[in-house]
């Protein structure tokens, strides 16, 4: 008897930083509709209660709109809800899933062994060519300003109405960038590059400046994530030492200001 093979979908949203929207954060979208909770939702994936609050955070930082909102009350400071847009996301997800794995049963209907295997080979090359990015602050956003110099160029990036990120790049990486106001591109900061601080009078050269409101405190036994949330639904994560954490008595709820050179931001496309 000939086994026949099935092409099996699995729909991922890509950006230019890797996956957007997959099969898991779309089921963690559909547990805290369900649920109202991201405790109750991460386990239902299963995720853990980190691992949910970062896929959490970036999709909302890639995203035009938040997609997942905290509200008042609840085990952990406030419960989770999606928004009317991350509701609809989620529905368009799902019709265009069905329709996907649709069109690859037709496909696999209607192919013979040899295609198969040419099928294969070009997977293979798709999954060789794929990019992703380790760094743990991904922003979307417009060019909003250029200022080239003879060796260096000034990119400021506009999140949104609220928050803005200046980066300092070279000549040559601008212009092999194409890179012009108004033109969509993304912002990679490393988690250690991002300092935290507590005193709004302290001053700093720094170029990035972003206050927000502590969400979440990860301590470890040298190092310990802070995760802050900013206006417009942005976060922004940093890990410090645990000494520097305790000794600016960070906690969730109080406020904190993010900052990192302009010259830690890496922009692409």
């Amino acid at each position: 008897m000939k086994n026949e093979s099935r092409l099996k979908g699995r729909l991922e949203v890509e950006t230019e930083l890797g996956a957007f929207l997959g099969g898991t954060r779309i089921r963690l979208l559909e547990g805290i509709a369900q649920h109202g909770s991201i405790t109750q939702a991460a386990k239902a994936v299963p995720l853990s209660y980190k691992a949910a609050w970062d896929a959490i955070d970036a999709m909302n930082n890639l995203a035009d709109q938040p997609l997942v909102v905290r509200t008042a009350g609840g085990k952990h400071g406030g419960g989770t809800q999606l928004t009317d847009y991350g509701r609809r996301v989620v529905a368009l997800y799902r019709a265009l899933e069905a329709e996907y794995q649709s069109a690859l049963d037709r496909l696999a209907a209607g192919m013979n062994e040899g295609e198969a295997g040419s099928f294969d080979q070009f997977r293979h090359l798709l999954r060789r060519m794929s990019m992703r990015s380790s760094a743990r602050n991904q922003f979307a956003g417009v060019v909003s300003g250029l200022r080239m110099g003879e060796v260096d160029c000034q990119v400021s990036i506009r999140l949104d109405d609220v928050n803005e990120i200046v980066a300092v790049i070279t000549r040559e990486s601008a212009e092999t960038l194409e890179l012009e106001v108004g033109k969509e591109a993304y912002a990679l900061v490393k988690s250690s590059s991002v300092l935290l601080m507590a005193d709004a009078d302290v001053r700093t050269s720094a170029r990035n400046q972003l206050w927000g409101e502590i969400e979440r405190v990860h301590a470890g036994p040298v190092n310990t994530e802070v995760v802050l949330s900013l206006a417009q639904g942005k976060s922004v994560c940093a890990v410090v030492t645990q000494d520097s954490a305790e000794r600016l008595e960070l906690a969730p709820g109080g406020r904190a200001c993010a900052i990192f050179k302009a010259s830690s931001v890496i922009v692409c496309l």
